[in-house]
This record gives C-alpha cells, structure tokens and sequence, in this order.
C-alpha cells in the first residue's frame, strides 16, 4: 500500500488538515496517510526540517513525504517535487530541503501543475496532493515538472572547536522538555578523542558522564546522552529539562575536554 506522510503546522483544532487529508482520500482512496506531525510552530522550517530528516529513513523506499509548512500562494515561492534517497518528498522552495538533506538530492522537479483557483490560498490541498498522489501511484517526476539544479539554500547552525572546547546550542525541545543540541555524535567522537568532559550550560549547571538510557540516573537527576537523532541531549530522567534547567531554543552549551 503507498504511504504519504504529513509534516506540518496545521494544528487539529481547524478544517485545514480535515480538508487536506480529505483532498488525499479523493484523490487516492486506497492510500495510508501517516501523520509525522501536525503541530510545527507557524512557519517553522527548521523545526520541520530536523522533525523529517530524522523520521522520515524509518519509512520503506517510495514513500511520499509531504510537507506542508510556508507553502502559501506567492508568485516567488516554487513548489519542488524531490527524490532523495529512494524517498520522495514535496513541499515548498523556502530552504526546507537544504536543511533537511545530507547529500545531494537524486532528482528535483519543479511543480507545473496547474493551481486551481478555488484553493489559491491553500494549494496543499491541490497541487501538493496532485503531485504527492501521483508519486504514491507510481508516476514519474518528469510527468509533474521540470528538472531544477538550485534550491534555497539556508544554513543549520553549526557547532564550533575553539582549542579543547565545543560551543554549541540548543536547536530543538520536544514534547518531553528534553533539550537537544546540534552537537552530533560523530562530531562529539572526533573531537573527544577518549577525553573525559564537563558539559557546561545555563545556571552554572554541568554534567560529566554521557548516559545510554534516560533511566541510568534516578528520577530527577540531570542527564546527557546521544538520542534517537544522535545529537547530543540533555534531559531529567522523568521531568522537565527545559523548564527545570531554564534552557530555550538557542541556549549555548559548551563541552570542555580534560
């Protein structure tokens, strides 16, 4: 059965992801709509971008990735069709694919399907479900656009190496108020070296011990591990690390090596 995945910001107290899965069914009644989720915060690529490119590989091969985030109506906005590593994704031109992928995409169309002027204002639930049900019919992306070599380019914020320190910073919490960095665990290991460390963040908190579990440390205590996006994270072992340690998206930590 084809899969089309969902990655946006439509909430579920509106008609919006109603009438877009709506539109799906319609248009392909046998398919399996998955939500990854539907609660990005308005118009936040990053956050979709580090949701999808660390969920979607989970997916079998030709599943179909829609991604519906900043795709309103414009005249300078292009609506890209893309393969990237045997998956097919959807979505807007607005820097979402340069964040999300590694390597450069196998295949990149640019939409010509024609807007219906009854969903001006809401193409997800035409053009994106035209081009993202052709995908999970089987059809080519030549038949919905025209190839395109340049996408938006927009940057993650990278961590930097400055002598026996790693500064980095907080780039997502999630819904268990555990903090995640953009410090990844091969970048960790190469600079680590077998050194021991002092992860240093807000309130002149530290840890120095990189756990496997969250349940390695008793309920409460502050932890650090590498999660199921192998970034670096820092957690409470059944509370709230974001609140509790008063750590925000864009916080910095810094790792020192002995």
């Amino acid at each position: 059965m084809a899969i089309i995945t969902l990655t946006t910001d439509l909430g579920d107290k509106d008609i919006y992801q109603a009438a877009l899965k709506g539109s799906i069914y319609k248009s392909l009644p046998t398919v399996n709509i998955v939500d990854i989720t539907n609660s990005v915060a308005a118009f936040n690529v990053q956050q979709a971008a580090f949701i999808l490119k660390n969920s979607f590989y989970y997916f079998p091969e030709d599943t179909v990735h829609l991604i519906g985030i900043d795709t309103v109506y414009s005249d300078h906005t292009k609506y890209l069709a893309v393969r990237y590593k045997k998956h097919y994704f959807v979505g807007a031109d607005n820097g979402i694919f340069s964040l999300m992928f590694d390597t450069d995409p196998e295949e990149i169309v640019e939409i010509n399907i024609m807007q219906d002027l009854k969903f001006l204002h809401f193409p997800l639930a035409d053009i994106f479900v035209k081009a993202a049900c052709h995908l999970a019919k089987g059809g080519k992306l030549s038949e919905i656009g025209l190839p395109v070599y340049d996408i938006e380019n927009k940057m993650n914020l990278q961590p930097v190496i400055e002598k026996n320190l790693i500064k980095g910073v907080v780039i997502y919490i999630d819904s268990f108020q555990n903090v995640i960095t953009n410090i990844t665990k091969e970048f960790f290991n190469s600079v680590q070296q077998g050194r021991k460390f002092v992860l240093n963040f807000k309130r002149n908190e530290t840890i120095n011990h990189l756990s496997w579990h969250y349940n390695e440390v008793p309920v409460g205590e502050k932890l650090c591990l590498f999660g199921i996006s192998d970034h670096l994270e820092i957690a409470i072992n059944k509370g709230n690390a974001s609140g509790l340690l008063g750590l925000n998206l864009n916080d910095k930590v810094i790792i020192e090596f002995q």
